[in-house]
């Protein structure tokens, strides 16, 4: 798909493989095309510097899905701790479905990528385990009409704030995609402190004897959990063929699942225990071919008032 608003290459978002967008977006989308107009939620100062890096906003874009996620008897049955898969790839796809109807809006736009990307949980009142994954950013067009797209010819994705994005074209490299990895790990409740009979780390801190001391086996189970959503953004990243990854921020989500129900095969169980996920993003880049050098970082002291 071109950018160029003349293209008859271009189809029109009610008509577009987009088609699970609401018919409330499309129509959105083809007045904002049809009359040059923008939305952006960048700031001034970031309006002004994906400017200058010769990109200009067409519109505000976003993807949501309310996802109900439930735990798998057979998953939590004689575990204390673990991976729970099923929890995994459901929060991801959540996730992933949010992303993609986010990068369905800037295709209509025509948008050589979306910057400024921020992806939210809200948790909802409608039902036990429910949660909506919103993903919001500001489509964009480079007016050079250079190659910026990722290698499966998407619009890229990137978290970076303008101020970010501006530095990074500056140094010579420029996104390529938004990737993550996560990873759902339950804590049986043996193991959490409050519960009958406890005889796991719960206890443990209750106890004189272990004052003071390590635990050792639940310091390398979640450091292996950390490790297993890691491991999961570089693969992303590598689909991309990226060169690395930049801004990553690490993040421990609980989702209020202490006390929850369990499913499996129409059977149901209240479960306590943490279920602690561990989610990791960041943007995926390459390098640019260059012929100005670059700019010599310059130190900023701030200034409290």
């Amino acid at each position: 798909m071109s950018g160029a608003d003349d293209d008859d290459t271009w189809v029109a978002p009610d008509v577009a493989p987009a088609a699970d967008l609401p018919v409330h977006a499309r129509e959105r989308l083809t007045e904002m095309r049809k009359k040059k107009f923008f939305t952006s939620d960048l700031s001034v100062n970031e309006f002004l510097l994906v400017k200058e890096c010769g990109f200009e906003p067409l519109g505000l874009v976003m993807g949501s899905s309310i996802y109900q996620i439930k735990p798998r008897l057979r998953e939590l049955s004689g575990t204390r701790l673990g991976e729970l898969e099923s929890m995994t790839q459901a929060l991801y796809h959540a996730r992933e479905l949010a992303m993609t109807r986010m990068e369905e809006e800037a295709e209509a736009l025509g948008a050589d990528g979306i910057v400024a990307v921020r992806l939210d949980v809200n948790l909802h009142a409608w039902g036990n385990n429910v949660a909506e994954f919103l993903a919001v950013g500001t489509a964009v067009r480079h007016k050079g009409g250079k190659p910026f797209r990722n290698k499966k010819g998407r619009p890229f994705q990137s978290d970076l704030s303008g101020q970010d994005f501006w530095t990074l074209l500056k140094s010579g490299y420029r996104p390529v995609g938004f990737v993550m990895g996560n990873c759902v790990y339950y804590v049986g409740p043996s193991t959490v402190r409050g519960t009958s009979n406890p005889t796991g780390l719960g206890a443990m801190l209750n106890t004189a004897q272990f004052a003071n001391s390590e635990q050792v086996e639940y310091t390398h189970a979640l450091y292996d959990a950390r490790e297993l959503a890691v491991e999961r953004l570089q693969d992303e990243a590598e689909e991309l063929e990226a060169t690395g990854i930049v801004g990553v921020t690490f993040a421990e989500k609980q989702h209020s699942w202490r006390n929850w129900l369990a499913y499996q095969d129409g059977n149901q169980a209240l479960r306590s225990g943490e279920l602690i996920e561990f989610f990791v993003f960041g943007t995926a880049v390459v390098p640019m071919e260059r012929t100005e050098a670059i700019p010599v970082p310059t130190l900023v002291i701030p200034v409290n008032s």
